[in-house]
């Protein structure tokens, strides 16, 4: 139980933030490009209540990464849906990249201060969870923005590749989303996907973001994740 709450301490608000970010900026663009559904539903909003899908939260903490419920985007609202697709998908990775990187750069700012844990002062008490929830909020951001440009519908990576490729292949690619999330399942619980392609980006990104934090970021992950 112990180890349970302090999971929830630290990976629910970094967890949280990460993914009604990354679906709040999908449905932003989509209006800024033509398309309101998101905005008269009520779902460019920040309070995870709009956003949340129970499974989704569940699973930050059993396997790290998780997903609020989708933004809805209807695609032949926006002035060129094939053009503006792109853009609206790629917000969410973008947005979770920038999250990473402002977490990065306050964890580096809040250590650069020296080893809040090592003074035992009242301040203390107060920074180490904050550089915990730091050093998991550039993983989780990183991780979701890596896992999501996966170039298979309807990951934002595949809706990328849709909008770039010429009409012909992007039709054939489409035809593919119905099923897509079967085949990410597939991908990462039965072949080496994970360790082999997502893991080795996101340790190189930990390792550009967090530079001499990298450590930090991977032992609290770690320690999380057990």
């Amino acid at each position: 139980m112990e180890s349970f709450l302090l999971k929830l301490s630290v990976m629910l608000v970094p967890g949280m933030l990460a993914i009604v970010c990354h679906e709040v900026s999908h449905g932003y663009v989509a209006w800024r490009f033509g398309d309101p559904t998101a905005r008269m539903l009520g779902r460019l909003t920040l309070n995870p209540i709009k956003h949340i899908d129970i499974v989704g939260t569940l699973m930050i903490f059993f396997v790290g990464i998780g997903w609020a419920k989708p933004v809805p985007v209807v695609f032949e609202n926006l002035r060129n849906p094939k053009r503006d697709m792109i853009w609206v998908a790629a917000a969410g990775p973008i947005t979770n990249l920038i999250l990473a990187t402002v977490s990065a750069f306050l964890l580096r700012g809040l250590v650069a201060f020296g080893n809040p844990a090592a003074s035992g002062s009242p301040l203390a008490m107060l920074v180490e969870p904050v550089v915990l929830m730091l050093a998991f909020s550039v993983y989780i951001n990183l991780l979701l923005a890596i896992f999501n440009m996966i170039p298979v519908p309807p990951l934002d990576g595949g809706r990328v590749l849709v909008g770039l490729l010429p009409y012909k292949q992007a039709t054939a690619l489409s035809r593919v989303e119905p099923y897509g999330m079967m085949i990410i399942i597939a991908l990462v619980f039965f072949t080496n996907m994970f360790s082999y392609i997502i893991s080795p980006f996101l340790k190189i990104g930990v390792q550009i973001l967090a530079g001499p934090q990298s450590g930090l970021v991977l032992g609290v992950t770690r320690l999380m994740m057990h």
